[in-house]
């Protein structure tokens, strides 16, 4: 019996995968060779678009409410000598709170701190599970192949499993990748090699219950970097481990302790040691994203260095990307020229993406600082709202796409209604976002009901699915949104279920469904 779709790799992006593909109605099957979710987290911060995914997901509460709260305050980034020489404890309430971004939220979901990754699997993997995919640990994929109409994986085991597609969320190391012969680019590994050390301690008498993203630690008997994990017990530090052949020879648990003790400047501190793990931050590219029926996916495509939490959350846009397309052609309301779109789409992105993580690498302060506006664009830096929101994408899903960005600067100059852009949030009355109206089908937005005949005649002539709504663009409320996204009262907007908008169409034509047929035929490939 053949999968429809096989997801290789059950971390944060392939569970995610998992979950994106169920609410299009495809329940894949996910294959981790470790025996169970990582209690190893190796990223902690979720952007603002991967909150709109998992509020689209139905997601967004349970994430916010497994993430640490932070929005009593606290701080973005901190350096001082030992943890215990900031005496955070004495801080005014507000005094040492960050706002990295310097502006309103442009979107409707934000978690309300940081989310260890282990965390953010705790809500993906039994969502993924009730969505109707099913996960099986310790199962290791040792080769892959495509072959006529689908692809084959070979366990460790022997067992041989066939699908129609294949999704890549294997990591860094990408057996898939590294079998079908897909190069990799890029600066590679950077930095010395390091260990992060994961931890639970008391630290209470240091913080005062006061919270941070994370500490440099500049004590030259133990330098690094102190994490938050929940912000009471569990932390990671990271430490340069030099060039070593054996972490668990050099790394005991004693000598963990030592360090640990020596970041937070208590030598009697209790310290259990739950997880050592070597790691060496990388900036890599694949060179495809995708070849016949097989897809990569988060690491697997690219490895960010982890500067501006850009590498969990472009993973995460490449597995919401791929979902919908993926499920469009398997329903048959696609051509399979719509997966194509995917690499055109994503690849673009996290070149731009890594590039940004890479001048953050020579400056950090381009990233943190919200005022360094002039610095930045010296430098060809992004600010972060628009690294994690403002691209645009370029393919034949997109109509008269305008890739290049009117700010590097402004996100909300850059969300205007261009088509390739995703769509511009605004709460409607009863409070939900515009975003709110995209569901799992192609959707149009409009200001009469002309459009919902058309939608509903041209869904006919297709055999698919289109969600059209009406909003009143001409009241006093809407209004402005209608002017940023550029139509009058009597246009509309065409949405892929990705909430990038597919095509604007500024005024209303003689025939409207003549024109958005011909439209939708374009972008799902028919």
């Amino acid at each position: 019996m053949s999968d429809r779709v096989l997801i290789v790799g059950g971390g944060s992006v392939g569970l995610a995968a998992a979950v994106f593909l169920t609410r299009h109605g495809v329940t894949p099957l996910v294959l981790e060779q470790q025996p169970g979710v990582s209690v190893h987290p190796r990223a902690t911060g979720l952007g603002p678009r991967t909150m709109e995914f998992l509020r689209q997901a139905g997601l967004d509460r349970a994430v916010d409410n497994v993430a640490v709260d932070m929005s009593a305050g606290g701080a973005v980034k901190m350096s001082m000598h030992t943890l215990a020489s900031a005496n955070l404890s004495a801080a005014a309430p507000g005094a040492i709170v960050g706002n990295a971004w310097g502006q309103a939220d442009p979107g409707p979901a934000r978690v309300r701190g940081v989310c260890p990754q282990h965390r953010l699997d705790s809500v993906l993997l039994p969502a993924a599970r009730e969505g109707g995919a099913r996960v099986r640990f310790s199962a290791r994929v040792r080769e892959c192949a495509i072959e006529s109409g689908g692809v084959t994986v070979t366990l460790d085991t022997g067992e041989t499993l066939a699908a129609d597609y294949l999704i890549a969320a294997d990591g860094v190391r990408s057996t898939v990748r590294e079998h079908l012969g897909i190069g990799v680019s890029g600066p590679g590994a950077l930095g010395e090699p390091t260990v992060s050390i994961l931890f639970r301690a008391d630290l209470t008498a240091y913080t005062g219950g006061r919270h941070f993203v994370n500490c440099t630690i500049t004590n030259p008997d133990a330098p690094g970097l102190l994490v938050t994990v929940d912000g009471e017990q569990e932390w990671i530090f990271h430490t340069r481990s030099g060039d070593i052949s054996s972490v668990t020879e050099h790394f005991t648990d004693e000598r963990c302790r030592e360090l640990i003790r020596a970041a937070v400047g208590d030598s009697a501190l209790p310290v259990e040691i739950v997880s050592v793990l070597p790691w060496r931050p990388r900036g890599t590219l694949a060179d495809r994203f995708g070849l016949e029926r097989v897809f990569l996916v988060g690491d697997a495509a690219h490895t960010v260095p982890p500067i501006g939490a850009f590498g969990l959350n472009t993973g995460m846009a490449d597995a919401h990307n791929l979902a919908w397309k993926l499920a469009a052609v398997l329903r048959g309301d696609a051509g399979p020229a719509l997966l194509d779109t995917y690499e055109t789409e994503r690849r673009p992105v996290a070149e731009m993406t890594l590039a940004q993580a890479m001048i953050r690498l020579a400056d950090p302060t381009l990233h943190w600082d919200a005022h360094a506006a002039e610095r930045r664009a010296a430098a060809g830096a992004l600010h972060a709202p628009v690294v994690h929101l403002g691209y645009r994408y370029d393919s034949a899903a997109v109509i008269d796409p305008q890739p290049d960005l009117p700010s590097t600067e402004d996100v909300f100059a850059d969300l205007d209604g261009t088509p390739g852009s995703r769509l511009p949030h605004h709460r409607l009355p009863g409070g939900a976002s515009t975003l709110d109206l995209i569901g799992t089908h192609c959707t149009v937005i409009a200001g009469n009901h002309r459009w919902i005949a058309a939608a509903s005649d041209v869904a006919d002539r297709l055999g698919i699915r289109i969600d059209a709504h009406v909003i009143p663009l001409s009241d006093n409320d809407i209004r402005p949104w209608a002017d940023t996204v550029g139509i009058e009262p009597d246009g509309a907007l065409l949405v892929r279920p990705d909430q990038i908008i597919a095509a604007r169409i500024p005024t209303a034509p003689p025939a409207p469904a003549h024109l958005l047929h011909r439209m939708l035929t374009r972008i799902l490939a028919r």
